[in-house]
């Protein structure tokens, strides 16, 4: 089985977020990166089923090279081998535009996260599988192959939905699909030998300009309110909230 694994480079979800240059560039100072935690999911289910059935697991990327740790460490948890094409993800019509040229070699398996955590657009696995014209599905929470069919939990408004589909297709993962893996001691130093190619990117327009960025509004003050007090609370409820 050949599993290609698209995998993100994102801030650490307890890094302080800064911006420069008049809010347009996003500061990376003292920023850490990790592996998208979506794409964890999808990263270990990967392992898993290449342990099951054989084959082998290609973790992609499209970023510059800062993201080459991160794409060390999805190695080091259990990929065989990584490719990185040489480009800023700034827009999601960009990169499907790159994984879908890398994935035309032939996936059984195309995997990735739900969405990124950076900028959540949750669209590119469908994008993917429209370039390629094969199914996409997401998000995903569970995954069994057996032959040449995979059956899949998909979440659902009110409850999930139960799938069989024929291989290849696309799919974006989220949990409950697989727990995440730590890197062991001997992941690590055969990552430091197992291939990484750099390639250039092709074609695909970009179809979003970022214009500034924003930081969410911060939180507003809190009042306590004694349990005794109730009177009081509703008063505040009325008066200040507006919400009685």
């Amino acid at each position: 089985m050949k599993i290609l694994v698209c995998i993100t480079h994102v801030p650490d979800t307890t890094s302080k977020i800064a911006f420069t240059d008049n809010n347009t560039k996003f500061d990376s100072s003292g920023v850490q990166y990790i592996i998208g935690p979506y794409d964890d999911y999808a990263l270990a289910r990967a392992v898993e089923l290449k342990e099951a059935h054989g084959g082998s697991v290609t973790v992609l990327n499209v970023g510059t090279a800062e993201s080459e740790p991160t794409i060390r460490k999805a190695l080091a948890i259990g990929a065989d081998e990584a490719i990185r094409v040489n480009a800023e993800p700034t827009d999601s019509f960009f990169v499907a535009s790159q994984i879908a040229e890398v994935a035309k070699e032939g996936y059984d398996l195309i995997l990735m996260g739900r969405e990124s955590i950076d900028f959540n657009s949750g669209v590119v696995h469908a994008l993917v599988g429209e370039m390629l014209g094969i199914v996409s599905v997401s998000p995903v929470m569970r995954l069994e192959v057996e032959g040449n069919t995979a059956t899949m939990d998909r979440e659902i408004e009110g409850g999930k939905q139960t799938i069989q589909i024929d291989l290849p297709f696309v799919a974006g993962c989220q949990e409950p699909i697989a727990e995440w893996k730590i890197p062991n001691m001997r992941g690590i130093m055969t990552a430091r030998t197992k291939p990484l190619n750099v390639v250039e990117p092709v074609g695909g327009e970009k179809q979003v300009r970022l214009v500034d960025y924003e930081l969410p509004a911060a939180k507003g003050a809190v009042k306590i309110v004694a349990q005794e007090e109730v009177n009081e609370l509703v008063k505040m409820l009325q008066n200040e909230a507006k919400v009685l």
